[in-house]
């Protein structure tokens, strides 16, 4: 498909016929920006939860869904947008979901009643899920070599930021427009820069020549949503009883999966093009690992962050914005650390990975320690340098395993990579975030005691850690296993139908 809009900058659409784009450092600070909205949304409304459920009369239920209808519309949308982004435009797919994304923004910020602000947020958490994949899809369009590892470097300090970042602006923002309204200028705030990223991209962001239009198998969409659906539902149902009631939904799901998996399988025999091709799992080097690691990792991280907002706000009784401030020394270290290691990651590999993730379980462990020791004085003081370690440790996880899981996938094929590995990520966000909340209610239930509470939930939280820990160390021995035997046997090596594949 040839591009017919006039402006804009042209680059090559694989890896053959490369040319550097001039603007594309300029570029990628815009699809940064967009990415940065999309994720901070999932996070950023946490803390304004209590002023939305008074300012709208509404029920715990129902503002529940403020923040898991978003979670579950951007999950769903993300294999099948990365996709159309491969097989249509990523480029135009990327500007109008950014678009409808600082259209929704104004319309939850404007809405007069809690059921049309669930109604905005699950559109404006389909247009961040179809926003998303392009995201990462752009930067491999448009970076080589130790370039895309920088630039991973700085998607993947966005991604750590986002997360961590959330309750600090969630709070700013309220503590500056005021307790009764100022909830709505959460969404609002995205709206001029929302608009100036989607002028900036018509600009910027490159096209791509297209020879033909790609099919889109819409039976396979079909099965996926499905069983997304299945297994999340549950999830973000958990704090209204969805575990208890909906258990059934798991096995429902998992069968509907299976089912998408030999359908794609099928495609793939025959020649046709699979939504998302399963030889992205056992033929690209990294791939499963990587989106392995994140889905693991995601499960812990994602949680933490409601945890300390509820023991700091409900146990400490911080304000949103003190609450914000105390986590606030992980945002920086990852962010330190994250645009480092894009520059590392080429040089260091699996390794810079095992050794982050052994500062955040080290970080987060002697942060539950500290805050179960110190007195509700000290607490916000006494953890920071540890929550800054783990921070640290974070911003050598998430960029450089982004940039190992996406390097080796062919240009054709970034969209719906990237998607999987996002809905990896979200899966693992939301078991966490039903789970962590879930053991810290529960125990404190048991114990009226918040800081045992909070020690029972970050356990739970480095369990998940551990286990993407081990799947990184098992990948960083077979790789030096495998360098090994390259330095004694380079040609019975490279004749392998291992090094063969991986190659």
């Amino acid at each position: 498909m040839s591009e017919s809009d006039a402006g804009g900058p042209r680059a090559g659409g694989d890896e053959t016929g490369y040319t550097p784009d001039p603007n594309r450092w300029h570029a990628l600070w815009v699809t940064l920006v967009a990415g940065f909205m999309s994720l901070l949304d999932v996070t950023i409304v946490a803390v304004a939860l209590p002023t939305i459920q008074r300012g709208l009369g509404a029920t715990p239920a129902q503002v529940q869904w403020v923040v898991s209808g978003y979670a579950l519309s951007f999950a769903l949308a993300l294999v099948t947008a990365g996709r159309l982004g491969d097989a249509l435009d990523r480029r135009r797919i990327f500007l109008l979901a950014l678009s409808a994304f600082t259209l929704f923004s104004a319309a939850c910020g404007a809405a007069p009643d809690i059921a049309l602000l669930v109604a905005a947020r699950l559109a404006q958490g389909l247009a961040a899920g179809f926003m998303a994949p392009q995201n990462s899809a752009l930067i491999q369009q448009m970076f080589r070599g130790a370039e895309r590892g920088r630039a991973f470097g700085f998607f993947g300090a966005t991604v750590g930021i986002s997360s961590a970042a959330g309750p600090l602006t969630g709070g700013a923002i309220l503590a500056l427009a005021g307790s009764a309204d100022g909830w709505r200028w959460i969404f609002f705030v995205n709206v001029p820069i929302g608009v100036l990223a989607v002028l900036l991209g018509l600009r910027l962001l490159p096209r791509v020549e297209r020879s033909g239009r790609g099919s889109v198998d819409v039976p396979g969409v079909v099965l996926l949503g499905l069983g997304v659906l299945a297994v999340m539902y549950p999830l973000v149902q958990a704090d209204a009883g969805g575990l208890g009631r909906l258990w059934w939904l798991f096995p429902v799901g998992a069968v509907l999966l299976v089912f998408f998996i030999r359908r794609q399988y099928r495609l793939v025999a025959r020649g046709a093009q699979p939504l998302l091709d399963p030889r992205l799992f056992s033929t690209v080097r990294g791939y499963a690992v990587g989106a392995g690691v994140g889905t693991l990792y995601f499960v812990g991280f994602s949680g933490v962050w409601l945890v300390f907002a509820l023991f700091f706000q409900r146990g400490l009784d911080f304000t949103p914005l003190q609450s914000g401030l105390a986590v606030t020394p992980f945002a920086l270290g990852s962010a330190a650390a994250a645009v480092m290691s894009g520059r590392l990651v080429d040089r260091f590999g699996r390794v810079l990975t095992v050794c982050g993730l052994s500062a955040v379980i080290l970080g987060l462990g002697t942060t539950a320690l500290l805050l179960w020791l110190v007195s509700d004085d000290a607490a916000r003081w006494a953890a920071a340098p540890a929550l800054f370690a783990a921070g640290i440790g974070g911003g050598f996880v998430v960029s450089p395993n982004i940039t190992m899981t996406l390097r080796e996938v062919p240009v054709r094929m970034a969209g719906a990579a990237g998607g999987a590995l996002q809905t990896g990520q979200r899966l693992g966000a939301a078991v966490g975030t039903a789970a962590l909340p879930g053991i810290y209610y529960l125990v404190l239930g048991d114990t009226d005691h918040y800081r045992t509470a909070l020690l029972a939930a970050l356990g739970v939280a480095l369990v998940g850690m551990t286990a993407s820990l081990a799947l990184a160390v098992t990948d960083w021995l077979r790789d030096r296993g495998a360098e090994a035997a390259q330095r004694r046997c380079p040609e019975e090596v490279a004749n392998s139908p291992v090094h063969s594949r991986q190659s």
